[in-house]
């Protein structure tokens, strides 16, 4: 069994930070008689040690340079390196200033005269070693934050289809590239409108990180207050366009998106650079209205609707590139819209509700691991 203590970074470096070249001396040959090992630095002046502060294990600092007033200099290093693992030194007459010290950022006080080798070698391996469990605490602090967002971003992302009232059932799916640790900016949502049309709709926004993970919530949430208010069908796109354009942090942002309208037994697709989607009946086949330039690309672009009858057991697929984008490391090939097509007929005894999870799983099978980039799917399956 490896003891705790031996899978820690031994402490190597030390600068000390000490006008007085006695007391210098001293704490040299203290540290020499408990470890040889340890590498000393000495600084005469704060600039000096604020030079050489990039490397030392731990910092023992003179509270009476010449020049510093009190604590000073001790805020001095913390400014330049808040996470430094910093000893103070004070006289016999200045003890008070030691547990200030600590209070401001210090991790322990030595009085000079009252300290051995053994002492000062524990108080600085205890600093060093209290200042990497603060550290530990402060990034997992950072990372709980990070996921706390990512989850906020993901459910902007990902929302409960509003279909209450309808015959159209949804089955969904989203896996984030495995990467990164973040979010990208695909985006999907279905929603049916006052008059009792259901509208679907699912996006990507170009590069990945939580700007665009934000941008694709926003414009997600966006689409649905503009189904909810009744704007039509032909205005939604050009909406999206322009609320993009006003609101992305970056010029050469772009999103491409599907869009699906579908009233009775008529469904309206438009495309604005993006993949088509499926249509699952009879045999798997591709739905392919006119494709146009993603949105934010150009201004005054029109996407022409492709209307499309559904049989009583329809069933539609739409999905983000990042499924047909797995390569197959053999061949270097990617699986495409014929590869899916080809994944869907293997599939068709899948019952819907498995299906997107199924296909995700078939596409990792074809790519040898983890797809590269992010995968959302939204099934949308007539009653």
């Amino acid at each position: 069994m490896v003891d705790r203590g031996e899978l820690r970074e031994p402490v190597r470096r030390i600068l000390l930070v000490e006008d007085d070249a006695g007391d210098a001396f001293l704490v040299g040959e203290l540290l020499a008689e408990v470890d040889q090992e340890l590498a000393l630095t000495v600084a005469e002046t704060l600039p000096s040690a604020l030079a050489q502060l990039e490397g030392a294990d731990c910092v023992l600092l003179d509270l009476n340079l010449p020049g510093v007033a009190g604590l000073d200099g001790l805020r001095a290093l913390l400014g330049v390196d808040p996470l430094a693992a910093v000893c103070v030194l004070t006289g016999l007459d200045d003890e008070h200033l030691g547990t200030d010290a600590v209070a401001a950022g210090a991790q322990d006080y030595l009085v000079k005269g009252k300290v051995d080798g053994q002492l000062l070698i524990r108080a600085i391996r205890y600093a060093v070693e209290r200042r990497r469990a603060e550290t530990s605490v402060l990034r997992l602090r950072e990372e709980e934050l990070v996921a706390a967002e990512a989850g906020r971003l993901e459910r902007g992302l990902l929302p409960s289809p509003l279909l209450d009232g309808s015959s159209v059932r949804p089955w969904s799916f989203y896996r984030s590239g495995r990467t990164r640790a973040v979010l990208g900016g695909d985006f999907y949502d279905a929603v049916r409108d006052p008059t009792g049309t259901v509208h679907a709709i699912i996006g990507d926004v170009s590069g990945h990180g939580p700007d665009e993970a934000a941008l694709g919530a926003l414009l997600r949430v966006s689409w649905r207050a503009l189904v909810m208010a009744g704007v039509a069908e032909e205005r939604l796109l050009p909406e999206l366009q322009r609320l993009l354009v006003t609101e992305r942090h970056d010029p050469r942002l772009f999103t491409t998106a599907c869009t699906l309208a579908i009233e009775g037994s008529t469904a309206t697709v438009r495309l604005a650079g993006h993949p088509p989607p499926v249509a699952l009946w009879s045999t798997p086949s591709l739905l392919s209205p006119p494709v146009r330039l993603p949105l934010g690309v150009l201004d005054d672009v029109e996407w022409p609707a492709l209307p499309v009858a559904l049989p009583p057991d329809w069933a539609l697929l739409l999905y983000t590139d990042g499924l047909i984008e797995a390569r197959d490391p053999a061949s270097d090939e990617f699986l495409w819209t014929d590869g899916l097509l080809d994944l869907l007929i293997q599939e068709r005894a899948t019952p819907a509700a498995k299906l997107p999870a199924r296909l995700v799983e078939r596409a990792e099978g074809f790519n040898g691991g983890p797809l590269l980039d992010d995968v959302a799917i939204l099934l949308l399956e007539g009653a």
